[in-house]
């Protein structure tokens, strides 16, 4: 228990006896209440001192007290993360305006670049109109006077005159059978595409009979697998399968029997599917030139073709969103692979989910 201290009354601060001895005090009034705090100016005798006082005031204030300290300590960790986060906010605004700001840039680009590539589309529109029109005038001219000449002049001609002129005709063919492919690319690269679920099992099937009718001498062994349907435009994927099938039906000619098979399945969510023969087949050291432009792996004394038709075939693939690629052998023949959108599932009342 402490000493009585000899306060005078309603004094604020002073020097009071204390145990014998004369000490600085400060006092403060509590409200409320009757009495009035002092605090000395020796430390342990204020931990004393507020210790009595707790124990005077009881717990329920002293816990109040406690629970104000930790109040108050929250606030101020409450006040630090506000302060933090309005830092990281007006940090996430700059950056949002940086990249706002960028984004206008690349709309703009976008926008020139959708520009340029209408002007450019109707530039190849005007092409493939000249190309077809113009060109084919003096291509029929060359065909048509050489076999003129051929019919009327032949014996003048000569035998070495009668070959120049069926190279000339032979020419004459090519080229227009170029032009035809070249315009089919320019096309496949505007046309819009109809989209809807097709079942290129019948497709392939279809292409095959019509390749059985144009060279009827030929015995091929033609298979599938009941490949699942895809979802494309009809139109272009017939295009891209009679340039494979074509393709196969060329390169077995001098095979006995020739084997063409046609199938498919889903995998990963997407439909893959692939043309296989058993021809000729190719060194794979040259496989990324199989699908450029006029790109050939056999010379035209070989085997016909103008070089544009697996161009053309990846060019339909890839406006579909999917892939394709080649795997062969020499003299063991080749499989082609191509991906497509799965079709959509069609309900059992014929609605297409």
């Amino acid at each position: 228990m402490l000493s009585p201290v000899d306060v005078p009354a309603r004094a604020g601060q002073g020097v009071a006896p204390f145990d014998g001895a004369p000490r600085a005090f400060v006092g403060a009034a509590i409200g409320g209440a009757d009495w009035t705090l002092y605090v000395l100016d020796d430390p342990a005798r204020v931990y004393v001192a507020q210790r009595n006082l707790l124990t005077q005031l009881g717990l329920p204030l002293a816990a109040s007290i406690v629970v104000a300290g930790l109040l108050a300590a929250l606030l101020a960790s409450a006040w630090l993360l506000l302060m933090r986060g309005r830092e990281r906010l007006a940090a996430v605004n700059v950056l949002l305006r940086e990249l706002n700001g960028e984004v206008h840039g690349l709309n703009r680009a976008l926008a020139h670049n959708v520009s340029e590539l209408r002007a450019l589309n109707g530039e190849l529109s005007a092409f493939a109109y000249s190309v077809s029109h113009d060109l084919r005038a003096p291509l029929r001219a060359i065909d048509g006077f050489s076999q003129i000449l051929l019919e009327d002049k032949a014996p003048q001609l000569g035998e070495d005159g009668r070959q120049h002129l069926e190279r000339v005709r032979a020419a004459a063919t090519r080229m227009g059978l170029l032009i035809d492919d070249l315009l089919l690319l320019s096309r496949i690269t505007r046309d819009e595409m109809t989209m809807g679920n097709v079942d290129l099992t019948a497709v392939a099937r279809s292409v095959a009979e019509e390749l059985r009718s144009r060279d009827p001498r030929r015995s091929v062994e033609f298979e599938t697998n009941g490949a699942l349907p895809a979802k494309g435009d009809e139109r272009l994927l017939r295009v891209a399968l009679t340039n494979l099938l074509a393709n196969s039906w060329k390169f077995t000619r001098d095979r006995q029997p020739a084997r063409i098979s046609f199938g498919g399945a889903v995998r990963d969510g997407e439909a893959m599917f692939f043309v296989k023969d058993n021809g000729v087949g190719f060194d794979m050291r040259y496989a990324q030139k199989l699908f450029g432009a006029f790109q050939r792996l056999h010379s035209a004394s070989e085997f016909e073709g103008t070089g544009i038709g697996l161009a053309t075939v990846q060019r339909i693939v890839h406006r579909h969103g999917g892939r394709v690629w080649a795997e062969s052998e020499l003299d063991k023949g080749t499989t082609f692979y191509f991906t497509l959108p799965p079709a959509d599932a069609v309900r059992p009342e014929g609605g297409v989910g």
